[in-house]
């Protein structure tokens, strides 16, 4: 489980152990393992370090210091290091340090990034906010171009305009290949935009770990997390043991989004899934899901729910049901269950239209996008994309429900509880018709087996992640150079349900 933690707990932290240790220790710390890094990134060269060319960028506080005392440990090996001083000071000891070890310090940046191997990015720490102002914004847009030219950018604990607690990014920032961040990771680095800024997130263990005595703000779930989490069918198991999950979805006019919804809850690993459906999605889901055990609703006038589908321990509603009436009522019915639910899509849209229909006291997990979210609370959909963080915790406290917040990265929260869940896998090519579907069916087969809404909602992003990667490099294909990764391609939904018991058994 990687931990990520606000500001204030990281500062709190840091003063407890300084105030046992010698001055200067934790930056020697931190600049030790950001030499490492840098050293290990300058690999690829015919010198290795000896040779490169290292531009670092200084600002006034303590990260321009850990930047000028890895410079001088990287200057000792032989590169070539020149620190641009750019705020109205320098921190005294690492530009003595590095001077010391023949590097050079300079007050203009010069064609200096033009020319340059590495530069390393200590202008701005994590108590920096807002976009980045001259002269950092014209640093960072040329360390850009400098990235552009096939040098690496490598952040000194957070990519500089990047707001450490939200992952903002409200104007200029550096965007780095490798953020290296010291003592413990910072939200902004797992959560977009920021996390888009920051590349691979290398963790330095500077020893804060004992004193970190807050909660963390979130947590970002890894293999061996996911693997505990599932259920796994013993030798007294039965399809009711193993949950069943009531799906409906799908309407003669969106017949896929039934047959799509249906294949994750049937590779989710539930024991029976029961599909609520139109007369021309049941055709297709006969088709695609044999297993699947049919209830075709009439479409319009009174419908028993209870009497006519049998036994459901969870259900998944709203994937291509459409909005008219008779949906809302089927809905309502669902809702009214007192059973844990899932409402993604045309779901979302009714909760939006019928604000009476939420809180309910049952489990209950949202799956939107920032569009679909923005409608639920009242937000503009920007706000949304710009602070997931913030929109997604006010959703769960407004709304009463868990709330997996879809997107470049899918962010959890539930109500009363200040640690949100963030997915660490997916693929760009999962932006693509019907995979939402597919997370539903995951996510509620994970419900009906058992898992409360955050666990099965991050379980369910974590594999359906991870199955798009798998469906985009082509399972089982080998990479172009020995150990490099396959490279990606195209993908359809039912691609990502393909994949899915290749994702299961790779948490395993």
């Amino acid at each position: 489980m990687r931990r990520a933690y606000q500001v204030t707990a990281v500062r709190s932290a840091e003063r407890a152990l300084m105030d046992l240790l010698p001055d200067g220790t934790l930056m020697r710390r931190a600049a030790a393992g950001l030499a490492s890094v840098c050293g290990s990134l300058l690999a690829r060269y015919p010198g290795h370090v000896y040779g490169t060319r290292v531009v670092v960028l200084a600002g006034s506080g303590d990260n321009g210091g850990d930047a000028l005392y890895a410079g001088a440990l990287l200057a000792r090996r032989g590169a070539a290091v020149t620190a641009v001083l750019a705020g109205p000071r320098a921190h005294a000891g690492g530009t003595a340090e590095l001077l010391a070890a023949g590097g050079r310090v300079t007050a203009e940046a010069g064609d200096l990034m033009a020319r340059a191997d590495l530069i390393v990015d200590g202008l701005l720490g994590i108590g920096g906010r807002g976009g980045l102002r001259e002269p950092f914004a014209g640093l960072a847009a040329a360390a850009e171009q400098a990235r552009a030219r096939d040098a690496t950018v490598v952040a000194v604990d957070l990519p500089s305009g990047i707001d450490a607690d939200t992952g903002a990014v409200d104007g200029p920032a550096v965007r780095a290949d490798v953020t290296v961040t010291f003592g413990a990771i910072k939200p902004g680095l797992l959560i977009d935009p920021g996390a888009g800024h920051a590349g691979p997130v290398e963790l330095i263990d500077i020893g804060l770990r004992p004193y970190l005595d807050a909660e963390p703000a979130a947590l970002a779930p890894q293999a061996e997390d996911i693997g505990a989490l599932l259920p796994r069918p013993g030798p007294e198991s039965d399809k009711y043991r193993r949950g069943v999950v009531g799906v409906l979805a799908g309407s003669d006019r969106y017949a896929g989004a039934a047959v799509l919804a249906t294949g994750g809850a049937v590779r989710g690993g539930a024991g029976m899934v029961r599909v609520v459906t139109a007369t021309v999605p049941a055709a297709a889901v006969r088709q695609a899901w044999p297993e699947a055990v049919l209830t075709v609703h009439p479409g319009e006038g009174d419908w028993d729910l209870a009497g006519s589908v049998g036994r459901v321990q969870a259900w998944v509603a709203g994937p291509g049901m459409g909005t008219g009436p008779d949906a809302v009522a089927r809905l309502t019915a669902v809702l009214a269950t007192g059973l844990p639910a899932l409402v993604d899509a045309d779901g979302l849209t009714i909760l939006s239209q019928h604000q009476g229909l939420l809180p309910r006291a049952a489990p209950t997990l949202i799956t939107p996008h920032a569009g679909e979210l923005s409608r639920l609370i009242g937000a503009d959909p920007a706000a949304v994309e710009a602070g997931r963080l913030e929109h997604a915790h006010r959703a769960a406290e407004q709304l009463g429900v868990t709330v997996l917040l879809k997107g470049s990265t899918t962010v959890i929260a539930s109500p009363g509880d200040p640690t949100v869940l963030v997915n660490p896998t997916g693929t760009p090519w999962l932006a693509t018709a019907g995979t939402g579907d597919v997370l539903s069916g995951l996510a509620g087969s994970l419900l009906a087996q058992g898992l409360d809404p955050a666990w099965a909602a991050a379980a369910a992003a974590y594999l359906h992640g991870m199955a798009a990667r798998l469906a985009a490099a082509g399972t089982g294909r080998p990479g172009r150079r020995g150990g490099e990764p396959a490279p990606e391609a195209p993908i359809g939904a039912h691609d990502v349900v393909g994949a899915l018991p290749a994702a299961i058994r790779g948490v395993s």
